[in-house]
This record gives structure tokens, C-alpha cells and sequence, in this order.
């Protein structure tokens, strides 16, 4: 093994800016962990493009390498369950956050955030889903445990066009739901279409700024990426107990809403958190992902790009410039 791998690096300099590129590190930049692993596959998430930028919300310490998810082999392993040679899956926990991430060529972690590749996936087809889609699947299992099903009504996806809502789209149409895709993107009804949504309507349908505090019941649920007056829009219009499955802010982390969606129509808010998702439970819905709930239309949803191109990439997710999901090919 080389003395030395690849990897993105974000760092400060002496200015307080932060920058990221691609370099040589020595192995020992690495934790002491329990498995090492040659990584084959990563993807471009927003906390990754946050982490890059110095949010010390995400990442407390730098210099530092992002990446929440990977995917790739064993190479050596200090516990029995895994071996050189075993393909394997990480995602979340503090992957990327404060212990080196995939979007270097190695990385070295504790076993208990490692899971062996589903059978029925590629490398490359499961970094295509990545912890975007394992949150859809997580998010449409709770909503399921809290009696959300297709014969209810429609689900709506709000920030369709991301990585989390184009997925989010394509699994809620597998398992059987009508969908409603709510985005800025108005370019891209053809897209959402192929995905699976039923009905495309613009993201000012649910920014509802009217005041009140319950509106026109339209959906039986929601999936939402967003936040903020969207989340508040979604809950609103939601129909009886319904359930609202809370994903992102990309809006804002600020919710103006009253109490009366909850009292008075039972809806349920469902918090998801897929970074310290039980591995038991964990496992149960990457075999979903893997098999009745996995999207038809990966290759439409995710491009893949070298390590190289990454620095780019992270600059256009900021900008919210990136349909879908970018995968990144580390090595091999």
C-alpha cells in the first residue's frame, strides 16, 4: 500500500477564508479506527459542500476531508465481522463531519458505522442513492409505521429538483404513491415526470404567506427537503392525520406555525435523522432501497464525476446550481 493517498482537503488560511483541492495525504492524517477502507465510490451532498465552505456547525476542526457517504472494500480490519476484501458500505454518523470522509481514497473507521454493499446493489448504484436516499427511505418507512399509505391521497416533495427530493420522488412512486413535486425549477417538468411525480406545481404553491392558520386540505403527506414557511405550508395544507416527514432547511431552520395542523387535523410532523439511524434499522431500509422501494431511474438522477471535479461541483450545490446527485469516483 502507498504511503500516501488522495483526498479533498478544506482548510483556512491565514485570512479566514477557506479553500478546497485536491491533494496528497499521509496515512497517519488519518483517525486510529477499526477498519480501513479503500473507498471506490462517494456523493456530493449539501452538509459535504458546508463542511468544505468551514461550517463549524458540521465540522469543528481543519484541515479536514468531507464526504458523509462511502462506499469501497475492506482492506484491514481490527474486529471479526469484516475482512480484506469485503465490500461495504458507511454512511452518516460522523462520517465526514469531524473524522475524515470519501472523498478521499482511504478511509479509517469505527466498525459499528460499517455495513456490508446489499446484495442486490452495485458500488455504483449505491452511492447513486447515498445518505440522500437512504433519508427518503427512512422517512417514507416512519411515515409508513405512522399509517401513511397510497390509498390515503398524495405525497408532497418539496425541493423536488435536489438529490433528496428527485430520489424522495422516484422511491415514493415505486412504493406505489402519487406524488407531488413542488420546485423552482420550472424547466424540468419533463424530469420529474420520468421520475414518477403525477403533478408538477411551482414552489410558490407552498410558500403560502396568506396568515393563516389552516388552508385547503391538498395532500395526504409530505416529504419535505426545505423548511421553514414550506414546511409550515405543507403542515397546513396537510390532509387528516397525515403525516409531514422533516428533512432539511434549506429555506431556513425556522418554523412559523401555530399548533391547529396538529390539534385540529392530527397531522403528525416526523423528525428525521438519518446520520444516527439505528444500524438494525439501518440495514432494514437499505434492503428496501435495494430491492421493492429501489428507483427505476438512477442514471437519470445522478452523474458521476471524478475527485477532481469535486471543488467545482461543491461551488455550483452552494449556488444551488446541481439537478439530482453528483457520485464521485474516488479510485478503480
Amino acid at each position: 500500500m502507498k504511503d500516501q493517498y488522495r483526498a479533498l482537503v478544506a482548510e483556512e488560511n491565514e485570512n479566514g477564508e477557506f479553500k478546497y483541492m485536491v491533494k496528497m495525504l499521509p496515512f497517519s492524517a488519518l483517525a486510529e479506527n477499526e477498519v480501513l477502507i479503500k473507498v471506490k465510490y462517494s456523493s456530493l451532498n449539501y452538509k459535504d459542500a458546508l463542511s468544505a465552505s468551514g461550517n463549524r456547525g458540521i465540522t469543528r476542526h481543519y484541515p479536514h476531508t468531507p464526504g458523509i457517504d462511502a462506499c469501497g472494500e475492506v482492506v484491514t480490519s481490527a474486529v471479526a465481522g469484516f475482512r480484506p476484501g469485503d465490500k461495504v458500505l458507511a454512511c452518516g454518523y460522523d462520517l465526514g463531519m469531524n473524522t475524515f470522509g470519501g472523498f478521499g481514497e482511504y478511509i479509517r473507521v469505527p466498525a459499528s458505522w460499517v455495513m456490508p454493499l446489499p446484495e442486490k446493489l452495485s458500488s455504483l448504484e449505491s452511492m447513486m442513492l447515498g445518505t440522500a436516499g437512504f433519508t427518503a427511505g427512512l422517512a417514507l418507512a416512519m411515515m409508513e409505521r405512522n399509517g401513511q399509505h397510497p390509498d390515503n391521497g398524495p405525497v408532497l416533495v418539496t425541493g423536488a429538483g435536489g438529490g433528496l427530493g428527485s430520489l424522495a420522488i422516484a422511491i415514493l412512486s415505486r412504493a406505489g404513491y402519487t406524488v407531488i413535486a413542488a420546485s423552482g425549477k420550472h424547466h424540468e417538468k419533463a424530469y420529474f415526470t420520468e421520475l414518477g411525480a403525477s403533478e408538477i406545481i411551482p414552489r410558490e404553491q407552498v410558500n403560502d404567506l396568506s396568515g393563516k392558520m389552516l388552508l385547503r386540505t391538498r395532500w395526504a403527506g409530505a416529504i419535505d427537503t426545505v423548511g421553514g414557511n414550506y414546511l409550515s405550508t405543507a403542515a397546513r395544507a396537510c390532509m387528516r392525520h397525515g403525516n409531514i416527514a422533516v428533512c432539511g432547511n434549506a429555506s431556513s431552520h425556522e418554523l412559523p406555525l401555530t399548533v391547529f395542523p396538529f390539534i385540529l387535523n392530527g397531522v403528525n410532523l416526523l423528525g428525521i435523522d438519518s446520520a444516527t439511524c439505528p444500524m438494525p434499522l439501518r440495514k432494514q431500509i437499505w434492503e428496501k432501497l435495494s430491492g421493492e422501494w429501489k428507483p427505476e431511474s438512477l442514471e437519470k438522477i445522478a452523474e458521476v464525476v471524478s475527485l477532481d471535479a469535486l471543488p467545482e461541483n461543491i461551488s455550483k450545490i452552494l449556488k444551488g446550481e446541481i439537478r439530482g446527485r453528483k457520485v464521485v469516483k474516488i479510485s478503480g
